[in-house]
């Protein structure tokens, strides 16, 4: 590791992971060039030497991936590697992708929001001096025309929504990436080819890896091409043949980056015994008591340890849009533990349009922050990557596969820990995906030594228990304190002052 290196690792804070990544690209980096129309087989060999892993480039340009499970913080590795390539190599412009709006914002963000606790370059006295210039699908048209006066210490970074970029349009012609009309216009396009130094950076790089979108990048010619996702497999089932770095999720669970994910199911519960609609009905009660007992719970620990609140909220995973707006309907009911729950809802899904669909990506962007009064998001088809939230703590899949319950897009959107860490508090460190449905495969499933859900995690809502304001959960080999017990906790505590067990233990007398 050279001091470049040292020195990023140390500022940003990285995790193992993380460092390891640098560290690859640094080897990477000294061993081939980094100049554009460089032969690509001696590169490769050079590469695959190193890394075994690493195959076939599968673009005209070298391209290598970096394959991290969801939460270990991809976006803060993209920070490292744009100050790596910049500090030691002067490279001064790069061209991230962002598959769709919920990705390109969230990177804007981290890329360019100094005040933000996640912005990426923080600690970076040399971007702190300069920082970057942030290009974007709103200002490329001004940007082009300022970067002609760019002094040698200026960075770029051009940061676009291609949501197109790996389908063909209707007519046939070229996809969007490469249209005049939306993203980039074909001058912006020509501009960045014709750039002697352009890095290409593929956010959740599987999805670039259709047919024609794979022409457009190659079209780029950038001198290297890094590429980051969970998932580093492609369209058709097929492993990537360019990954340098695998670190899959059971290696991060195991490592403690990332939540314990546990399924609660009901003992003994017989689905065939219920409509579907009962089912519904049933599950998303059951993940309410869970959300509820969990915010009694994340409000004690922050209580007694002087952290700040963390307010969780609850993921229900719907069919389809008609399906979402039942149970939207169903939870602004009356009935709905008392009406409690009526603006606390939202939904998200691809049917939204203009006002409607921004105002509610904002309020997703925001649903970390406590004075959000956002506790429930209805989507369809699961918010699979992109959604870069600590405070989900409980998912309710409906009318879903037990295999896909199961899933790392399933488990993954509730993996990041609130802290940066876990706390040692098993209230605080897990994730609960509600499941009555399938109780008998999801046991079966976590026999297997590579599932992600053990035995240890099932947990088991007793029917008996349930009733419309509490729920008592108890799990193997963990026995989750009662209400009652907490109560005693609470009036214990030696930190806690008088008004503050008195707002403790009424949120715990609502149950």
């Amino acid at each position: 590791m050279n001091r470049t290196t040292l020195n990023i690792k140390n500022r940003l804070s990285l995790r193992q992971p993380q460092t390891d990544s640098l560290e690859i690209l640094e080897t990477i980096a000294d061993t081939i060039t980094l100049a554009k129309g460089s032969p690509l087989e001696p590169a490769l060999e050079k590469i695959r030497a190193l890394y075994p892993t690493c195959t076939d480039f599968e673009r005209n340009f070298p391209s290598i991936c970096f394959a991290l499970a969801t939460g270990v913080g991809k976006t803060r590795l993209m920070g490292a590697f744009i100050a790596y390539l910049n500090l030691a190599k002067g490279i001064r412009n790069f061209f991230v992708l962002a598959p769709n709006l919920t990705i390109y914002n969230k990177l804007i963000d981290d890329l360019s929001n100094t005040n933000s606790p996640k912005y990426v370059f923080r600690g970076i006295g040399e971007f702190a001096a300069t920082p970057p210039r942030i290009i974007t699908g709103e200002n490329y048209h001004y940007a082009k025309q300022v970067q002609t006066t760019d002094t040698e210490h200026t960075i770029n970074i051009n940061i676009f929504n291609i949501s197109k970029i790996n389908a063909e349009t209707r007519s046939g012609s070229e996809p969007k990436i490469k249209r005049l009309s939306e993203y980039l216009g074909e001058s912006y396009f020509n501009y960045l080819a014709t750039l002697s130094d352009l890095v290409l950076i593929m956010d959740e790089s599987h999805h670039y890896r259709a047919d024609r979108g794979m022409s457009v990048l190659n079209e780029l010619n950038p001198v290297i091409g890094l590429e980051l996702t969970a998932t580093p497999i492609d369209s058709t089932g097929n492993r990537f043949k360019n990954v340098v770095l695998d670190y899959p999720l059971g290696r991060a669970m195991k490592d403690g980056f990332v939540k314990e994910p546990a399924v609660a199911t009901r003992r003994d519960f017989v689905p065939s015994n219920y409509s579907d609609e009962e089912l519904d009905r049933i599950k998303i009660d059951d993940g309410l008591r869970i959300h509820e007992k969990t915010k009694v719970e994340l409000k004690i620990f922050s209580s007694n340890n002087g952290a700040p609140y963390v307010k969780p909220f609850v993921l229900i995973v719907a069919r389809d849009t008609i399906h979402s707006a039942a149970i939207k309907q169903y939870i602004q009911s009356p009935d709905f533990f008392h009406g409690e729950y009526a603006d606390k809802v939202m939904e998200i899904h691809s049917n939204q349009r203009g006002g409607e669909k921004e105002e509610n990506i904002e309020k997703l962007l925001t649903v970390e922050d406590p004075h959000n009064p956002i506790e429930i998001v209805i989507h369809v088809n699961m918010l699979k990557e992109g959604w870069d939230v600590t405070n989900l703590y409980t998912i309710v899949p409906l009318r879903t596969a037990a295999s896909v319950i199961l899933t790392e897009q399933t488990i993954g959107r509730g993996l990041r820990l609130p802290y940066g860490k876990r706390t040692g508090n098993i209230n605080v460190d897990k994730l609960t995906i509600v499941a009555h449905d399938h109780f008998q495969k999801i046991v079966e499933e976590a026999g297997k030594p590579d599932s992600l859900i053990n035995k240890e995690k099932i947990i088991f809502i007793d029917d008996e228990d349930v009733d419309e304001r509490k729920v008592v959960v108890v799990s193997a080999p963990v026995v989750v304190a009662r209400y009652e017990e907490e109560k005693k906790q609470v009036i214990a505590s030696t930190t806690l002052t008088a008004e503050k067990k008195e707002e403790a233990i009424a949120e715990i007398e609502l149950k």
